[in-house]
C-alpha cells in the first residue's frame, strides 16, 4: 500500500508555495496535478521537476462533479497499486477544493495513509487586496455549488472555480435570485500574479466580463442588516399539509380542472383591487391568486409533472432569455423594439408547433380578451386598418345590420349581428390602446358600486322598491355619481 501526499501550489506566484511543499515537489516519486494550467507549473518545467496532469478529464466529462470523482478515483488508485504519491492542487489543499474532499473520504474507505502540508490560499491574497477581515465573516463556495447558497446569507461571499463565460453565467443567474440584479461584485481576475484584475461590475455584467478563465474568482459583498429575501416554504408547507392524509377533504379532492374557475375569480379580485387603488386588498388578493398556483403546482408535483420549483425555474429561464437586451448583449432603442424582439424570441421558442398566426390564444379566454388578442396577432402580419377612422364607420355599419337583424326578428342572426358590434368596438378599444376586457370589467364594478349606493339610499330612506319609478332611481344615480362612487 503507497501513501498520499496533498500539496498546495499556492494562488498564483511561485515565491507564494511554502518551503515544505517545494521540497516535497522535488522529491516525489509520482506528481499528479489537478491541472497544470497554473501560473507555478511554468517554474515546475524549468526546475525540472516531472510530473503528470489530469487536465484530459476535464474534456472527457460533462460536468464538474464527474471530473472530480474521476481525479480523486485515480489519484487513489495510484496509491493503492502502492505508489507514494503526491498530489498538487491549485492554492491550499483545504480551500474551496472538491478532489481533496472525495481524495479524504475514498482514503478512508480503502485504508490509503494520506498527509495534508499546509498551504497558502488565494484568500490570504484577497484579503490583502480588498482590506477584508476575515473575522467579519465569509462563506466559500465552488461556482458549481452556488445552489446551496443559504438563503439568509449575510457574509461576504466568495465564489470560486469560475472557469469560464458559461460558469460565470450560470452563477449570475443563482447570484441574482439572492442579491438584486444591480449588486456590485468584484471579479478576480489572475490575483497574485503581475497581471492581476480586480474589477467591480454589478451583478447582471458578471458574464460580460472579458477573458474569464480558469485563475477568476468573485467576491461578493456582505448584504445589509434588512434583508429583502422571502421564502415560498410556509405557503408551499400549508398546502402540502391540506393535500396529505391528514389534510382537509375538499382541498384534497380538487384537481387542476376542478380549480379553474378559482383562478379566474382570483384574477378579477386582484384586478378590482387595482382599480379601487387599495394597498391592503391587492396585497391579499395577490396572496389569495399565488395560492391557487401553489395549489395547482401542489397537484402536478404529487404526480411527478412538475413542482412548485420548476414554476419558478421555467419563469426565470423564460424571462432572461426575452430579455437579452438586459441579460446579454443585445441593443434596443425604446419600448416598441423590446416588443419586437420579444414577438421574434417567441415565435422562435414555438415555432415549430405553431401552424397558423393565431395559434397559441387560449379558447378559453374571456371573449372580450381573445378577440382583442385575435385582432393583435392578425394585425403583427398586416391585416389591420391604417388609422381609427374607417373602425367608427365599421361600427355604425355593424350597429345598421343589428337595427335590420332585430327587424327582422330572427334569434341567430342577432346575436351574430350583436357579436361583429362587440368586435367592432373591441377593434376601436385597441387602436384606443386599452383593453376591453379590463375596460368592461372597470365598469361592472362601477354599476356595482353605485347600484349598491341606490340600495343604501332605498333602505334608509325607508322607501319600498315597488312603489319607486325609473325616473327617481335614476336621480339616486346620478347622486352617486356626483358623488364620484
Amino acid at each position: 500500500m503507497g501513501e498520499i501526499t496533498i500539496v498546495g501550489l499556492g494562488p498564483g506566484s511561485f515565491g507564494l508555495i511554502t518551503v515544505d511543499t517545494l521540497e516535497k515537489l522535488r522529491t516525489a516519486e509520482t506528481l499528479l496535478l489537478r491541472t497544470a494550467k497554473h501560473p507555478t507549473v511554468a517554474e515546475l518545467v524549468k526546475l525540472g521537476i516531472p510530473f503528470t496532469s489530469y487536465d484530459s478529464i476535464y474534456e472527457e466529462k460533462e460536468s464538474f462533479e464527474e471530473v472530480y470523482m474521476a481525479i480523486a478515483q485515480e489519484c487513489i488508485k495510484q496509491a493503492v497499486m502502492g505508489k507514494k504519491v503526491v498530489y498538487a492542487v491549485p492554492g491550499s489543499p483545504l480551500v474551496a477544493e472538491k478532489t481533496v474532499v472525495l481524495i479524504r473520504k475514498l482514503a478512508i474507505e480503502q485504508n490509503v495513509p494520506i498527509t495534508i502540508l499546509p498551504g497558502m490560499s488565494f484568500l490570504e491574497v484577497l484579503y490583502t487586496r480588498l482590506a477584508i477581515d476575515p473575522i467579519e465573516g465569509i462563506t466559500v463556495l465552488d461556482a458549481a455549488d452556488l445552489a446551496a447558497i443559504p438563503p439568509e446569507l449575510t457574509t461576504a461571499l466568495v465564489v470560486t472555480q469560475v472557469y469560464n463565460a458559461y460558469v460565470a453565467s450560470e452563477a449570475k443567474l443563482v447570484l441574482m435570485e439572492n442579491y438584486p440584479d444591480d449588486y456590485e461584485v468584484v471579479v478576480v481576475k489572475n490575483l497574485g500574479l503581475p497581471d492581476e484584475q480586480l474589477l467591480t461590475v454589478p451583478l447582471f455584467e458578471l458574464d460580460r466580463v472579458p477573458g474569464i478563465d480558469h485563475l477568476t474568482s468573485v467576491y461578493v459583498p456582505h448584504r445589509p442588516a434588512v434583508s429583502q429575501s422571502f421564502s415560498l416554504e410556509p405557503i408551499l408547507s400549508v398546502m402540502a399539509k391540506l393535500r396529505s392524509k391528514e389534510g382537509c377533504v375538499w382541498d384534497i379532492e380538487q384537481t387542476h380542472p376542478s380549480l379553474r374557475r378559482y383562478m379566474v375569480e382570483e384574477v378579477y379580485e386582484v384586478l378590482e383591487a387595482i382599480e379601487l387603488e387599495n394597498g391592503d386588498d391587492l396585497c391579499e388578493e395577490l396572496g389569495d391568486l399565488l395560492l391557487q398556483i401553489v395549489f395547482h403546482a401542489r397537484i402536478a408535483e404529487e404526480s411527478k409533472i412538475f413542482s412548485m420549483q420548476d414554476v419558478i425555474d421555467t419563469v426565470t429561464e423564460k424571462m432572461v432569455r426575452r430579455h437579452p437586451h438586459v441579460f446579454g448583449d443585445i441593443k434596443v432603442r425604446d419600448a416598441g423594439e423590446v416588443v419586437l424582439n420579444w414577438d421574434a424570441i417567441k415565435k422562435q421558442e414555438h415555432g415549430h408547433d405553431r401552424h397558423s398566426v393565431l395559434d397559441g390564444i387560449p379558447k378559453g379566454l374571456p371573449s372580450l380578451m381573445r378577440a382583442y388578442k385575435l385582432q393583435s396577432k392578425a394585425a403583427k402580419v398586416g391585416f389591420d386598418w391604417d388609422c381609427i377612422e374607417p373602425i367608427w364607420d365599421k361600427i355604425y355599419e355593424e350597429l345598421t345590420e343589428l337595427k335590420e337583424a332585430c327587424t327582422e326578428g330572427q334569434a341567430a342572426d342577432i346575436e351574430a349581428e350583436l357579436g361583429d358590434v362587440l368586435f367592432s368596438v373591441v377593434n376601436l378599444a385597441r387602436f384606443l390602446k386599452i383593453d376591453g376586457e379590463i375596460a368592461l370589467n372597470t365598469t361592472n364594478n362601477k354599476f356595482r358600486r353605485r347600484f349598491m349606493y341606490i340600495e343604501k339610499e332605498v333602505k334608509e330612506k325607508g322607501h319600498n322598491w315597488d312603489k319607486m319609478s325609473l325616473g327617481e332611481l335614476d336621480l339616486l344615480w346620478k347622486e352617486a355619481k356626483k358623488h364620484k362612487i
